[in-house]
Order: structure tokens, then sequence, then C-alpha cells
């Protein structure tokens, strides 16, 4: 079993490689808005990993997903921002009794 961090490069490759083949780096950069330089390096250690293999054709070079057994590890957060209350209440305005206007 590998383990995958959830919420990297890797995840969101493999993600796609699952529901997406065959696929190239140019199809990976549409699909994730990244630069290429960053796919690229997620694919080298992924390829080190013996995760992906590259094949190449005389036009292009596809990826292909050599394991299926993953585990996606880490923390899932949360991507809505939750505002929390302070607890205390609002000062009403209609019981000053200072002066306002002088």
């Amino acid at each position: 079993m590998i383990e995958i961090v959830t919420g990297t490069i890797e995840e969101q490759i493999i993600k796609l490689l699952q529901k997406i083949y065959p696929i190239t780096i140019d199809d990976l950069e549409r699909q994730l808005k990244l630069s290429r330089l960053q796919i690229e390096r997620a694919l080298q250690k992924l390829a080190t990993r013996c995760i992906i293999q590259y094949e190449p054709l005389p036009n292009t070079i596809y990826i292909r997903l050599l394991r299926s057994d993953f585990k996606f590890v880490g923390k899932k957060r949360q991507k809505k921002f939750i505002k929390h209350r302070s607890g205390k209440k609002p000062k009403d305005p209609g019981k000053y009794d200072g002066i306002m206007y002088s």
C-alpha cells in the first residue's frame, strides 16, 4: 500500500490518472492549472517511486499509472472559513446618556 499525502500535487495527478487515460503532460497542465515545471517535478517523484511510467510515442509522451493500491493520508482541511461568535452582547445604542452634539 502506497501512502500519498492529501492536498499535494501528487494526489491530484494520481486521481486524474485514475479517471483519464491516456493523458499527456499538456493535458495535466490544463486540468490542474499548474506550471509545467511543477508537474514535471511531481511526475519525477512519482516515477522514482515506481508509481507512474512514461510511454514515449513519436509525437507525445503519455503517462501511465502502474499501481492502484493507494492510501490517501493526512488531514482534510476545511475550505470555507467559519466565523465564531465572541460571546459578547452588542451594546444597545438607545441607552446613551452623553451629549451627542454640542
